[in-house]
Formats: structure tokens, C-alpha cells, sequence
């Protein structure tokens, strides 16, 4: 078939913006991909849509077949390098963000990330449909971290989209529970049988290793790569170079105060007074699902414009915090008893930046241990009280890459940075822009849609 003019425009349109999206891809190899182009427009010695004639009539099951390849190619496309739909699970970011919510996701907000693992079912994150385990992946390709150029970087208080960093291990029984929690418990365990039984007490890493090799021996465990991690969304609340600190539940970055959002909730008490009550439908108006009550006390979540109108009510006698969050728990970051951190006060804490360097010793190394010897691929002993980085005595550390510190604005009901750590820039997805779609589940048929919740920006 002879080119006519209609080809050559077509041809030359398509070749500008491929080579548009090579620059913005920064790989040149892809050039080869012309030759396909020029190919397909002009000279059409390869039928490269093999499944179809190119002369004469496809039957309708062939049309068909061409249109979803077509479709399920340009989306995969769009989900890597534009945007991506979200959809909001938990409760860790209400009430700025809503279960039910479904989010637009900016890829080029930060830029787009090269997946890691570039052969997957569509539009999977790491498990195939229909099956309760199965890998939605292959492994056999791995492509290293590249991010593309982006509108911007990660800024203080953004809502940002980003992959599980504790998701790097799963126990696929039990994928709602991070794995590092799973063996600490396990540990504590092992622990406690060995003080019953009156046998020598040995030490915190020598009873994680045991717990970790029972974990493993008890359930099936997957390891993933960073892009089919979970998804996760939070608000950024420090960003590389700062120091953070908690001091009685407000968040300070580098010494200053953060912005108080209205979506902001903590966990109170509402101590009702005798013989009163406040009936469900109350909080049903005001969007408020997560309650318990024990007698005459009532454990919710509320911001603070919702607080000061409980404290209006006249059957409320007194609303005080949850005290609960003020004490120390093992699964605190850094999960280290020299360290006894709380949900409400927490730090100071600095957030790693890339070239930066900081002193480590065996006190402070438990804070960035992690990120030299799994995200930075280091090679991390500590012998005689002296650290080694790849075989080398060493007392000080420069990071290769940034990292952020994300909590839920939900800020006692969202398992975040103050459990997990630090969040790596290679693990970060993009930015919410807006609702597209809310559903409400507790609800029916069409007013199961939060009409006032469509297209409101995040």
C-alpha cells in the first residue's frame, strides 16, 4: 500500500510526540521506536496489530478484541505517566478525606515514576483477580528507580499518594497487619514464655531473629518491590532537612507550628450526664460513623468544630482527650526502648536529605538503620559498640536520597510515620487533586452518593 498524504501528517504528528515523550523520558534508546512509526504510516511491511487483517473485513469478535487492547494500553499509559484513580479505605485521613472517596492522582504533580516492575496484569497492584495470593507480576524485569520530570516537589503539608514502606515484607494471611508488627509481637512473646519459665532472658535482637524465622516457618510471606506495594495516602507534615516534633498533639516543623486543617481529629471522651444520651442519628448528621459507647461514656473522633458543639450539648457533662495515646508503646518509631516516643508526643526527630550527613552512633542508629541498610542498600554491622557500612568503622552517614514524614490527619486512628518511619522519595506516587466520586456506604441507593463531595478539590 502506497503512503498517501493523510499518512505522512499522521506520521509526522505521532513522531513529534513520541520523541516528545523520549525527552521527557530521558532515555534515547527509545528512538528505535521511530522506526516502528515510520513503519506503520508509511512504508507497512509489518502487520504490527497481528491479531487483525490489515486489508479486508475483521470479523466483530476481532473489532471487539483491537478496541480493548487499545483501551488497555492507552490506560495502563495514563496510569504510569499522567494520573491514576485512588479510592479512600480507611478512616486515617477523615474527616479531610472520606471512605468512599475516589481520588483524581496527579502523576505529574512530583513526576512520574518508571515502574520497577514493568510486565503486570492490568491494572493490578500485586495480586491477580479472582485469586487470593497469586502474584499479578513478574520479577524477571526489574528496571532501577528513575522518576521523571514533574510540576514540582513534595511540599509541606500536601496530601500525597505514596507506596507502603513497611509493605516491603507481607504476611499474606494477614496483609492488614504490617509484617514488622507480626514478628515484634511474636518477640514479646517469646519473651514473656521465657520469664514464665524462669529460663535466661536473652537480648531484644536475639529474640526478634528467633520470632522472625517462627513467622516465617508459620505463614507464607511475599516479598514486594516498591511499585506493588500498597497504596497509601497522608499529609506530608516534614519534608527533607526539617526536625519534627509532637509536643502534646500539635505538630512542629523546625520549631514552628503546623497549619491547623479542620479535617484535624483527635480521640475524646464525652461523659454524658445521668440518665442522658445522645442518639445515633446525631452523629449520623455529622458524618460521624467511628463511636463506642460504655454506659455513660462515648469514645469518638472529632475536630475541633465538632467538638466545641458537643460541648454546647446539655446532656454532655465533660469531653476530655483520650489519654491512652500519651503512653509508650512498642510500635512506636523507632521501636526502641531508649526511644519512648508517643502517638502525642513525639521527637525531635530530623528527616534525612539527600547529601546530607549526619553523626550515627549506637544510640541514634536505630533512627536511620533502616533507611542505610534496606532503601540506601547498604551493608550495616555493629561490632563491639563500633558501626560498620560496608565493612568500613564509620560514626558518620550522607543520605543518597530524601525522605518525608506522613500522618494521617485523623491524627489518633491512622497507623503512619509514627509507627513506620520514614517515607523514601522512590516511594512516592503522586498528588489527590480531587474527588471525582464519593459513596457513602452506610446508605442507599442514589443518596449513597456525598453529591457535595464531587469535584471538591483535595
Amino acid at each position: 500500500m502506497k503512503a498517501d498524504r493523510k499518512d505522512w501528517i499522521w506520521c509526522i504528528i505521532v513522531s513529534v510526540i513520541y520523541i516528545l515523550w523520549v525527552i521527557w523520558l530521558r532515555n534515547f534508546w527509545f528512538l528505535i521506536g521511530l522506526g516502528i512509526i515510520f513503519d506503520l504510516y508509511i512504508t507497512k511491511k509489518v502487520n504490527w496489530t497481528f491479531w487483525k487483517k490489515r486489508n479486508g473485513e475483521n470479523s466483530k469478535f476481532i473489532e471487539w478484541l483491537d478496541a480493548l487492547i487499545f483501551a488497555v494500553i492507552a490506560v495502563t499509559l495514563i496510569n504510569i505517566f499522567l494520573f491514576q484513580n485512588y479510592k479512600i479505605p480507611t478512616g486515617s485521613m477523615e474527616k479531610t478525606l472520606m471512605i468512599g472517596d475516589h481520588l483524581y492522582v496527579s502523576k505529574v504533580a512530583y513526576g512520574p515514576r518508571i515502574p520497577n516492575t514493568p510486565i503486570a496484569f492490568p491494572f493490578t497492584q500485586h495480586t491477580m483477580p479472582l485469586t487470593k495470593w497469586t502474584k499479578s507480576y513478574v520479577e524477571w524485569i526489574r528496571i532501577p528507580y528513575k522518576r521523571l520530570a514533574g510540576f514540582g516537589k513534595v511540599k509541606r503539608d500536601d496530601a500525597v499518594v505514596f507506596n507502603f514502606p513497611a509493605g516491603d515484607t507481607v504476611v499474606l494471611a494477614h496483609q492488614n497487619v504490617s509484617y514488622y508488627s507480626i514478628v515484634r509481637d511474636s518477640a514479646e512473646m517469646i519473651r514473656y514464655k521465657d520469664l514464665y519459665q524462669g529460663r535466661p532472658v536473652k537480648t531484644n535482637q536475639e529474640y526478634y531473629n528467633l520470632a522472625r524465622q517462627a513467622v516465617w516457618k508459620s505463614f507464607e510471606i511475599a516479598a514486594r518491590p516498591v511499585d506493588k506495594r500498597d497504596n497509601y495516602i497522608k499529609r506530608c507534615v516534614a519534608i527533607p532537612g526539617d526536625t519534627l516534633q509532637i509536643i502534646n498533639k500539635r505538630v512542629f516543623t523546625n520549631g514552628i507550628p503546623q497549619k491547623e486543617y479542620p479535617g484535624i481529629q483527635h480521640s475524646y471522651l464525652i461523659y454524658l450526664k445521668e440518665g442522658q444520651n445522645i442518639a445515633d442519628r446525631v452523629f449520623e448528621r455529622m458524618e460521624i460513623y467511628d463511636f463506642q459507647r460504655y454506659q455513660n461514656v462515648i469514645l469518638t473522633f472529632l475536630t475541633q468544630e465538632e467538638l466545641e458543639t458537643f460541648r454546647e450539648f446539655k446532656s454532655v457533662r465533660q469531653i476530655v482527650g483520650n489519654d491512652t495515646f500519651d503512653e509508650y508503646y512498642r510500635d512506636y518509631f523507632p521501636n526502641d526502648s531508649n526511644y519512648r516516643w508517643t502517638i502525642n508526643n513525639f521527637g525531635p526527630l530530623y528527616i534525612p536529605k539527600k547529601g546530607a550527613t549526619i553523626k550515627i552512633d549506637t544510640r541514634n542508629l536505630c533512627l536511620y538503620e533502616r533507611i542505610i541498610s534496606y532503601y540506601e542498600k547498604n551493608d550495616l554491622q555493629v561490632k563491639d559498640g563500633q558501626i560498620y557500612i560496608n565493612g568500613k568503622p564509620t560514626d558518620a552517614y550522607t543520605f543518597k536520597m530524601d525522605y518525608y514524614w506522613m500522618m494521617g490527619d485523623n491524627r489518633h486512628s491512622s497507623l503512619d510515620s509514627r509507627f513506620w518511619g520514614f517515607v523514601p522519595e522512590d516511594h512516592i506516587v503522586g498528588k489527590p487533586k480531587f474527588i471525582w466520586l464519593s459513596i457513602d456506604k452506610n446508605k442507599k441507593f442514589l443518596s449513597r452518593i456525598r453529591w457535595e463531595r464531587m469535584f471538591k478539590g483535595v
